[in-house]
């Protein structure tokens, strides 16, 4: 049906220039024609809201402890209405949010209230699509961490309007299409978490049994490890490493990343495994007024606070750099272990650091570096580290490869979305043939059954290859 798409047939000159051309019989209204400011203020007792950038306003109770509560004068909150839209703070880099629950939200939002003839949804679309946020830069103010849309300018801006049983067809052909493109990206996402699973599962072994299956055994005395080969140690990680972590120096001080060439890391570099670049650097005034960390190259990075699946991760760092302190250091002191083979041990470990963060007492869960020193490992000889590095990579090559793949297969529709979204919201592509053909909500199709052959497919292939190792 896609395929089948066809752009309308007489267009004209928008006059907006990153608009372009638009459909000769759709209208352009200043967006205060289209929508009227709401700044309704006194309802202490609707339910706190937060501006999201991935499922629109949405109770806060509802998005968890990531964003801050304000404790006091509720009743200067403002009032927001389902089908409302808030600018966000960062509202150039996400586009605006449509609201799923009447609350009330921060009055450093602003609200916007749909006027007659742009209450269909099809501004719910508009304004998360790529040509719309990318013409914000025209409307934003301040630099750097400070920038924000400037209201008064966005409300004299033109917007696209086409007519209202347009607009209908355009909401109910997006509606389906990411409905079908959300089903085929969560089940490649369960792909995933099953092949890490598969992939953490032959790590585990290898760095807790080794590769000879009928080594003699001793216990290790700690619950995540269980018996280790005779001839192994187990090693507390405090008693042969540097353990340490790093601070933010502040954005407000150009002196401190201006011109800066020492590499700055944060936690989001342990997801790469192996840390060899970074796009954000410090000054020699950040290094010595911060107390930053001059972090050796050979070390190992932990990620230790978090809400999502980086807490816990690490990464072989193979430059001189410091880091925030979201990220904590191990330099090894002695010569017992490899930073290779400590990382994958602490792969191997993930599901423990998880466990030692969450007991912290800590609500939001968080690694200490007193928890990283603490913290135990199996340790090999030096020489069988090498083997099980080697036999490990030859384990689990296929099974990355399988999850490479798979992320790619999301990026690719993700992309394909993204442009389908703009194409139709701007009026490059005319969806009103198609929408008339759509089945009901209640009828919409589940995940294709290629797809979930696909998966099946994809999981009997790794295992295949892991039994074959």
């Amino acid at each position: 049906m896609i395929e089948g798409l066809k752009p309308y047939t007489t267009y004209r000159d928008s006059g907006v220039p990153w608009l372009g051309r638009c459909p000769s019989h759709w209208d352009l209204r200043r967006t205060k024609i289209l929508f009227q400011e709401r700044v309704q203020k006194g309802f202490p007792n609707e339910p706190l809201l937060a501006a999201t950038q991935t499922k629109g306003v949405v109770k806060k109770e509802d998005y968890g402890s990531r964003t801050v509560t304000a404790s006091k004068d509720f009743h200067l909150l403002k009032l927001v209405e389902i089908g409302d839209y808030v600018i966000s703070l960062r509202s150039f880099q996400g586009g605006f949010e449509v609201a799923h629950h009447r609350g009330i939200i921060s009055p450093a939002y602003t609200v916007l209230k749909p006027r007659s003839g742009a209450e269909s949804g099809y501004f719910s679309h508009f304004f998360k699509s790529k040509p719309f946020i990318e013409s914000l830069s025209l409307f934003v103010t301040g630099i750097r961490e400070g920038q924000n849309i400037d209201y008064s300018r966005f409300s004299r801006a033109e917007m696209p309007l086409p007519p209202d049983d347009e607009q209908a067809a355009i909401v109910r052909f997006l509606d389906h299409e990411n409905r079908k493109t959300d089903q085929f990206i969560r089940a490649k996402r369960r792909l995933i978490a099953l092949l890490n699973e598969q992939k953490q599962a032959i790590i585990h072994r290898a760095v807790t049994r080794g590769l000879d299956a009928y080594v003699p055994l001793k216990p290790s005395g700690i619950p995540w490890i269980g018996n280790i080969p005779a001839h192994w140690h187990i090693w507390r990680i405090g008693h042969f490493a540097k353990v340490g972590n790093g601070s933010t120096p502040s954005r407000g001080r150009p002196d401190y990343w201006f011109g800066g060439t020492y590499p700055w890391l944060n936690s989001s570099n342990v997801n790469r495994g192996h840390v060899d670049s970074s796009d954000q650097f410090v000054t020699p005034v950040a290094l010595r007024e911060c107390h930053l960390p001059y972090v050796q190259k050979d070390s190992v990075l932990v990620a230790i606070t978090g809400q999502g699946k980086t807490r816990g991760m690490s990464a072989v760092l193979s430059i001189e750099a410091t880091i925030n302190q979201h990220l904590a250091f191990i330099t090894s002191r002695k010569k017992i272990v490899t930073p290779h083979f400590l990382h994958l041990a602490l792969s191997g470990a993930y599901a423990a650091l998880r466990a030692l963060s969450e007991d912290s007492g800590s609500t939001k869960g968080a690694l200490t570096c007193e928890d990283i020193k603490r913290f135990k490992v199996p340790v090999p000889p030096m020489t069988e580290q090498k083997q099980l590095l080697d036999a490990i990579e030859r384990a689990t090559l296929r099974i990355k490869t399988a999850i490479a793949r798979t992320e790619q297969e999301i990026s690719l529709v993700q992309e394909y979305r993204t442009r389908l979204t703009a194409d139709i919201v701007t009026g490059k592509l005319d969806v009103r043939a198609a929408a008339a053909k759509l089945p009901d909500v209640e009828a919409d199709i589940e995940l294709s059954s290629d797809a979930v052959e696909l998966d099946e497919e994809l999981l009997e292939e790794s295992e295949t290859e892991e039994s074959d190792e």
